[in-house]
């Protein structure tokens, strides 16, 4: 049996078995679209942004699940999984060692961003492209 390629023109379906189809085979440019979380009040007024994808080094607010209100450092982010570990957010064993909990990033809110990576394409701020339309009128 051939594999169906993926399609770009999906737009969207009630099934929740073709959504998880949709995610699950999505090459690595869209799934890490799909690794985005949503931003602070004070973050979407100054990118004009409602949610930016996550980067390793990102300080996130948990805001669902048994560590809500806690806050962390991204540590690791799985994009095949759609999955997010964070610093200090982890559970421990029978045997007493202790593992990180994976998270999804649905779950979270970025609180602070890293903007050192020069991939990060939060550049402009509301401000400066407010400042590029006027000059051009």
């Amino acid at each position: 049996m051939v594999a169906k390629k993926f399609s770009k023109s999906w737009n969207r379906s009630t099934q929740i078995r073709k959504q998880r189809k949709y995610r699950i085979n999505a090459p690595h440019n869209i799934r890490n679209k799909l690794i985005s979380s949503q931003l602070t009040k004070k973050l979407k007024e100054i990118y004009g942004k409602r949610s930016i994808s996550l980067r390793k080094g990102d300080i996130v607010k948990i805001m669902v699940g048994e560590f809500k209100g806690k806050k962390g450092k991204v540590l690791n982010i799985l994009p095949k999984q759609e999955k997010v570990f964070i610093e200090g957010v982890e559970k421990t064993k029978i045997n007493g060692t202790k593992f990180n909990v994976s998270i999804h990033p649905s779950n979270l809110q970025i609180e602070e961003l890293i903007l050192t990576d020069k991939k990060r394409i939060v550049k402009k701020t509301k401000q400066e492209i407010n400042k590029n339309k006027s000059e051009k009128k």
